[in-house]
């Protein structure tokens, strides 16, 4: 579990026989997506639970025994590789020679949530980053090797895999925007290995913007954070755990707490449901999450922004910078305009504007209500675009072109070129938990030489590191042209 301070946040688918044969494929699971045909929260039948009200005195055993087989232990073993190099040796034999590699093992423990019958496990990002093993033990004890399925470093949610001779138990997956402050709901999960756990409390805040996630040094890593706040008691190891309501319907998963301590003094966040199932269902159908951008930045509006720029009320966000060539700048959006809603949901901070965006996907055709500069209220339909100004999906495939041990890449430009006086190099786009990752790379490093093999592009970067079955040592330049090298073993 990661915790935050008062005072500061931390990260932790003849006519008589084309008819039928229509009818069938249009329900068909052929045509469903992989995550339409395996999630089965959605399909579940609540109605044991209706007569449970979610405002007034309740009972909470029903909404307990309903979801705590639903809930997994998640445990994990790190291996983080680190290279010591040998000036004297690479002052005789060249760079690399006589460096040792060195390994530091460590642990990590968490909770996640069944979503699927066939063994798919909803759990944070930071629960399983950098686990070399993961293993998921269930309500009944018994234990499975987890995959990870994929991981969404951007919201803290991650999907891991489990397979049994047994069907599992998926939970009731609710629906996050029904969730009103003041209603009660139960914390279940894993807190200090204590397996099992179930508590209790009330919806305390909607759209909590704690910069947990912004405070990530991962420049890669574009934020999402709309956090449901509750006062349910949630301590380290509740991580990746259920946040259900008096019906026994998933509405979050746990992910942080406020705190001076880093246990729980008072208050808990978790990912709101309707998000973590947008990016749940990208990572099983896709590999990787499929992320629309407005192309904005915004701000909340607060008195000092109100008068400053002559607003007629505290209504709404803030546009401080339109993005050339973005979404909001083919749609006509500009600086100083505010966006009043998305679709028919009004947004009145950063946090619910972000959440609405984050539930898209690229090519998403969506209304947007502005109220302009000289204060008249405008519709515009925009199309979202992914961070490359594109509007299709980005298959798995695709991506692993230019991707290897956890990393994407892109040339370097001739002006990036020129400025580092190299005439080769690769750099590091994006990176998550894997080999490059546990060496030191971050985006921004430069890949100029693989085995003392110049590199000149991505593709033949890729194929070096996803074709080797030996060691690796890399020659590799900061943005601020120190040169450096980096080894480990495969």
């Amino acid at each position: 579990m990661q915790s935050i301070s008062i005072f500061k946040i931390f990260a932790f688918g003849i006519i008589g026989g084309t008819l039928p044969l229509a009818i069938y494929l249009s329900v068909s699971p052929l045509n469903q997506s992989l995550s339409d045909q395996v999630i089965d929260g959605n399909r579940l039948n609540p109605s044991k639970y209706a007569g449970l009200s979610p405002t007034g005195p309740v009972d909470f055993v029903s909404a307990a025994e309903s979801t705590i087989n639903s809930v997994v232990h998640v445990t994990t073993k790190v291996v983080q590789t680190t290279f010591q190099r040998d000036p004297f040796q690479e002052f005789f034999y060249g760079p690399g020679a006589g460096g040792r590699e060195f390994k530091q093992y460590g642990a990590a423990a968490g909770s996640g949530v069944i979503i699927s019958s066939e063994g798919y496990i909803v759990t944070n990002n930071h629960v399983i980053a950098d686990a070399s093993e993961i293993e998921v033990t269930l309500n009944d004890h018994s234990k499975y090797t987890a995959k990870l399925v994929g991981s969404d470093p951007s919201t803290d949610i991650a999907v891991l895999k489990i397979e049994g001779s047994k069907p599992f138990s998926p939970i009731i997956l609710g629906n996050s925007d029904d969730v009103k402050i003041g209603e009660w709901v139960l914390a279940v999960g894993n807190p200090f290995n204590l397996t099992s756990t179930v508590t209790a409390g009330i919806v305390s805040a909607k759209a909590r913007n704690i910069n947990l996630i912004g405070n990530n040094s991962d420049k890669s890593i574009v934020p999402i954070e709309s956090f449901i706040q509750t006062d349910a008691a949630v301590n380290p190891g509740n991580s990746g755990g259920a946040l259900v309501n008096t019906k026994g319907e998933l509405i979050g998963i746990n992910t942080a707490i406020a705190s001076e301590t880093g246990s729980y003094t008072g208050y808990s966040f978790a990912v709101p449901i309707n998000l973590v199932q947008k990016v749940m269902r990208d990572i099983i159908d896709y590999g990787i999450v499929q992320r629309g951008f407005l192309g904005v930045q915004i701000t909340d509006i607060n008195q000092e922004i109100k008068e400053k720029n002559n607003l007629p009320n505290l209504k709404g966000v803030y546009i401080s910078k339109v993005i050339e060539e973005g979404s909001a700048d083919k749609a006509g959006l500009k600086e100083g305009d505010v966006i009043l809603k998305v679709g028919n949901k009004e947004v009145n901070s950063s946090a619910e504007l972000q959440e609405e965006i984050g539930k898209r996907m690229p090519g998403d055709k969506l209304i947007i209500t502005i109220r302009k500069k000289e204060g008249a209220e405008i519709t515009k339909e925009l199309i979202l675009r992914n961070q490359d100004g594109e509007t299709g999906i980005t298959s798995k495939d695709e991506l692993n072109k230019n991707s290897a041990l956890g990393a994407t890449f892109v040339e370097l430009t001739e002006k990036e070129k020129k400025a580092l006086n190299i005439s080769y190099g690769v750099k590091v786009k994006t990176i998550t938990t894997g080999k490059l990752k546990s060496i030191g790379l971050v985006v921004g490093s430069i890949i100029t030489k693989v085995n003392n093999e110049q590199i000149d592009n991505v593709e033949q970067l890729t194929a070096k590191l996803n074709g080797s079955n030996r060691g690796i040592l890399l020659e590799i330049m900061s943005e601020s042209g120190i040169k450096d090298y980096r080894g480990f073993g495969l």
